[in-house]
Order: structure tokens, then sequence, then C-alpha cells
């Protein structure tokens, strides 16, 4: 990956906001459609029925779409967005969506609900979901809004299951070394920790010049 992957795409603040509440709403119907989807008990017919409706639906949304991934863009107003992102993805119904939160203190954090569509056992949130969320705040930890990171290495530690419903995930930096960042993290639901990650992240040696400074002012808006 280079600083070519990331578009520099000059649509309007305003328009990109607008989008992006319009769109929020397709994908929260969605995601509302794939938990209805898995515990659905109504008769065949009706399950088909829907499903002929869905079809159609997406036959209508893909009369106009974007080639390949979505990928993250940026405009010189200093706003970014990536709404394809399986964690935070505005447009992505697969996405919680979580919403990280940077205080003075250091300290990264974000409350999220998974419900059904992120189970693994029963009752309990799957473990590659947690990694990957892990894997995201972790990241954006590492980064601090001022750097761009790339997960080198993730360990995880599951100490119990963690049931669906209300988790909260913090991430703090441990210590730096050159384009090195350590960053331990942890998953908790009410009663506790359930999974506890450290991760080795790095800034990479493209991310330097003016339009990379360009690009990290987008990211840390």
């Amino acid at each position: 990956m280079s600083l070519g992957s990331f578009v520099h795409d000059e649509t309007p603040t305003a328009e990109v906001d607008r989008l992006e509440a319009l769109h929020r709403g397709l994908a929260d119907a969605v995601r509302s459609l794939v938990d209805a989807t898995i515990r659905t008990t109504v008769a065949e017919d009706e399950v088909r029925a829907v499903q002929a409706e869905v079809e159609a639906l997406t036959a209508r949304l893909r009369a106009a779409e974007l080639p390949g991934p979505a990928g993250v863009r940026y405009n010189s107003e200093g706003r970014s967005w990536s709404w394809g992102n399986a964690v935070v993805g505005q447009r992505n119904a697969v996405a919680v969506p979580m919403e990280v939160v940077h205080d003075s203190s250091g300290l990264v954090h974000a409350d999220v609900v998974l419900g059904a569509a992120y189970e693994g056992p029963p009752g309990l949130v799957h473990g590659g979901v947690t990694a990957l969320l892990l894997d995201h705040l972790m990241g954006e930890t590492a980064s601090g809004h001022r750097r761009v990171t790339f997960t080198g290495t993730l360990t995880l530690r599951y100490r119990r299951g963690t049931p669906l419903g209300p988790v909260r995930l913090e991430g703090r930096v441990v210590r730096e070394e050159g384009r090195k960042v350590v960053v331990e993290a942890t998953v908790a639901d009410p009663d506790g920790v359930t999974v506890e990650a450290e991760g080795l992240f790095v800034v990479p040696r493209w991310a330097a010049g003016e339009e990379a400074e360009r690009l990290i002012d987008a990211l840390g808006e």
C-alpha cells in the first residue's frame, strides 16, 4: 500500500456530509434486515416473497455503482470518508458501526452493541469479530490522528466468552520505538474484561511529505 491508495477527492465537505447522512439511513435499514433475516420465523411463502423483493431492490441499487473497493477518500478541507470500512463504514451494513473516541488523557475507547449478526458460540460474540474491532480501535490508538499506521502483529488473549450485547473497547499506547508503536487494549462487558490484546503498529516509510500531511490531517478530522 502507498499514499496513492488513498484518493484525493475534492467533493465539498457539505456534500460529503449530506451523502453520508443519506446513505447511513439505508445502511441502518439493511443492518436491521440482516438481524430480521437471522431471527425471522415467518412462513415459507413469505420468506420467498421477501427474497424476491430484496433481489429487486438490489438490482435497483446496482443500476449505478462504483467499481472495486470504496477505499478512503479525503479533500483539501480536512474531511475524510471511508464509507466501506468493515468496522466504521457509514454505508456498510456489515459494520457495527463503531464510533471511536480519543480522550485528552490518551485513552481511546468505543462503546458498541453487538447483536445476532456477530454471534459465534451460542449467545457469545464470534472471536474473529472482537479481533476485528480491536484491530481497528488499536490502529486508531496508534495513529493518534497525527500519523498513518498499519498493523504489524496483533496478539489476543481470550479470558472468557464475550456475551452479545453492550461491550466497551479501550486502548492506549504503551511505548514507541522509531516507526514502531505498541498498543494495549481490552474488550469488556458489564462484568469485566473478556479479551486482552497487544499490537505492534508501524508507520510506513511513504507517510511523509505535503500530501501525506494533508491525508493525516483529514484522517484526524
